[in-house]
């Protein structure tokens, strides 16, 4: 495994995350969602693996994900031994406080998160998307104050245009408070949009990028025209946003993807990924395991070094897409 700190901060992480959506209780969540029983193959491996940076959410099969990765940290490792991300911002429940980012709703949430994961910490809390009926200032002061609170130790973002986080990084510099050290963004070879802008506005501002969905659902780590996982939406033409989900120039990129991967003897997903972390800006990928060879292949991506004839058949069948940000 190999390490990296996470943008300019001094918080050390691993360069493949074990991403958790993929834990939850049954009846909770979508019906892959593997229960405390069946996700703990997931984590020993990702141990013996050097894996030691997991991301869930409160949101996740209705905060039973945190719940069990809160168990599975003081089970099969220790506290100190795991670098601990969630997040907030969509609805928990009904209440003004279940969902957003007003004061309300992150004091509520940060300590909802904190009894789930049973710890007296977060590593890095992120907040989910921007919301757009919270002023600035009042987010970025709550946030500031958890921090200092001792609750949390450092702040990230998720999936908003470059300006609106470029606006919440200078409010928080102006005011003393603190500044988001990461951006968990969709990035993989058939969805680069973070390039445009937000990418440029991360490597001036010394904050590191934690791609979601590097591997667009599984949709780029197999042959063109075959069934995705069941994590894939149902509807063929769709992604699991409702978008569409290729365009004109993405078989080109998959063939591509299988052809190199062929030739270097390799699965597919070990180039698809190999792409997506030889990215400067990015720090860490997040891997949604739920068989034994997705962190393998994403743990072995890191030593596939693409030349630079095969990164232009990657990249030249590029078509741009909407950026999904929902706000």
């Amino acid at each position: 495994m190999e390490y990296t700190h996470l943008g300019i901060s001094g918080l050390k992480i691993s360069r493949i995350a074990l991403g958790c959506m993929s834990f939850g209780a049954p009846g909770t969540g979508r019906d892959w969602v593997l229960d405390d029983d069946a996700a703990e193959p997931v984590f020993r491996q990702a141990l013996e693996l050097g894996i030691t940076f997991w991301d869930t959410a409160n949101v996740y099969a209705q905060g039973t994900s945190e719940e069990i990765v809160g168990r599975a940290v003081r089970k099969y490792s220790s506290r100190e031994d795991v670098v601990l991300a969630t997040k907030l911002f969509w609805p928990m429940h009904a209440g003004p406080g279940g969902s957003g980012l007003s004061r309300k709703a992150i004091l509520e949430q940060v300590d909802a998160s904190l009894d789930r994961l049973g710890t007296d910490y977060i590593d890095l809390l992120q907040i989910h998307r921007f919301d757009p009926e919270t002023p600035v200032e009042e987010t970025m002061e709550a946030l500031h104050d958890v921090v200092k609170a001792g609750k949390v130790r450092y702040l990230g973002a998720s999936s908003m245009w470059a300006w609106r986080f470029a606006k919440m990084q200078h409010t928080a510099e102006k005011n003393g408070w603190t500044k988001f050290i990461s951006m968990q963004d969709q990035y993989s070879l058939t969805h680069r949009e973070e390039e445009r802008e937000m990418f440029g506005l991360l490597a001036d501002q010394g904050v590191g990028s934690i791609p979601w969905s590097p591997l667009n659902a599984g949709l780029n780590a197999r042959p063109w025209g075959q069934q995705s996982t069941a994590r894939a939406n149902s509807n063929p033409s769709r992604d699991m946003f409702g978008n569409p989900l290729w365009l004109d120039g993405d078989k080109a990129i998959i063939d591509a993807t299988e052809r190199i991967a062929k030739d270097r003897g390799v699965p597919m997903a070990q180039i698809a990924l190999a792409w997506v972390l030889r990215n400067p800006v990015v720090d860490s990928v997040l891997s949604g395991a739920t068989k034994p060879h997705h962190l393998g292949d994403a743990v072995a991506a890191l030593d596939i070094h693409l030349t630079d004839d095969e990164i232009r058949s990657l990249e030249e069948p590029y078509v741009p897409r909407t950026p999904t940000y929902f706000a």
